[in-house]
């Protein structure tokens, strides 16, 4: 049995701490509680009196939501549209047939076109299929006719030396003589160093050191002058008989002072056969250059074997 509570001597209850804490705090919490839910449940209760199909707001927004999702990324990927991706293809593939159609069609009219043009020689439209012969007739009379001469590109491509271009290039006829042809040259009364030209079948006399087989360093000479050059000619033996025999050339190429043999001046752009003892002379220059050979020398007791190489020569060269 409880003991019964003491009491002041006042006759009131005791308001000391103990007595306080011997209250349970669990009425006012439970009363806190309780209040909650009430206040919960009224909430509840409003609401849905406010919003009977609250659910269905959802459902609603939520397919909202769903369908401008839905056409935004239409709008964003045209392609992928249900139903669209389909009849996209089919239009694609139709025109591409239509533009391979299309492409043949011309190209068959081109074909045609091409080769009436290489039957009768008509120029015509492929497209509008009408004849062009009137402007094409006024370009035709403007237009250059063509030229067959020689443009000197094939000769500046074979004929370099050194980068320098050759106004020459030697003849089919041109050969290497057996015999030993010589240049003495004089300057004055002066005796110059001999200059041996047997060893290659022409030879380039001019100012342009860097090309010339012979240089000449007068200042009126031009930078290739002459050639010096031996071809293989025929000539009429003293029995009737024609031979072939090597002999010595100079053509002069154009110079502008002129190259003279025996002090005649010569035609540019000319052969002219060289004998032995002749005296050339290019342009101003007081140099004479006199053509001989090693046997030169000998009596002219001594011509029948001259023959006789020339007739060797013709049988080497043969």
């Amino acid at each position: 049995s409880r003991s019964p509570k003491r009491k002041s001597k006042s006759g009131r209850r005791s308001r000391s701490p103990r007595a306080r804490r011997s209250r349970s705090p669990h009425h006012a919490a439970v009363k806190v509680k309780q209040e909650r839910d009430d206040y919960c449940r009224r909430g509840n209760e409003e609401r849905k009196q406010r919003y009977p199909s609250e659910q269905e707001h959802r459902r609603e927004r939520s397919g909202d939501r769903d369908r401008h999702r839905d056409h935004s990324d239409r709008r964003k990927n045209p392609s992928e549209r249900p139903g669209v991706r389909g009849h996209e293809r089919e239009r694609d593939v139709q025109n591409i047939r239509e533009q391979q159609a299309e492409r043949e069609f011309y190209n068959e009219r081109r074909r045609e076109h091409r080769q009436n043009n290489e039957g009768s020689g008509v120029d015509q439209n492929p497209e509008l299929g009408q004849s062009d012969n009137k402007p094409k007739e006024k370009s035709a009379v403007n237009k250059e006719k063509p030229s067959f001469e020689l443009s000197g590109a094939l000769l500046e491509d074979t004929n370099t030396f050194r980068g320098v271009v050759i106004k020459y290039s030697e003849p089919p006829e041109a050969r290497i003589p057996k015999k030993r042809w010589r240049l003495y040259p004089f300057k004055n009364d002066e005796f110059l160093p001999v200059m041996y030209i047997h060893r290659q079948s022409a030879y380039l006399l001019g100012r342009h050191r860097r090309i010339a087989d012979i240089p000449i360093d007068h200042p009126s000479c031009s930078k290739q002058h002459a050639v010096f050059q031996y071809r293989l000619v025929e000539y009429t033996r003293a029995d009737g008989t024609v031979g072939r025999r090597v002999r010595p050339y100079i053509i002069d190429l154009g110079s502008g002072n002129g190259t003279f043999l025996n002090n005649q001046r010569i035609e540019p752009q000319r052969y002219y056969e060289l004998k032995e003892k002749d005296v050339l002379k290019f342009g101003f220059s007081s140099r004479e250059y006199v053509l001989l050979h090693e046997s030169s020398d000998k009596s002219e007791a001594n011509t029948k074997d001259d023959d006789e190489e020339e007739e060797k020569e013709e049988e080497s060269d043969s």
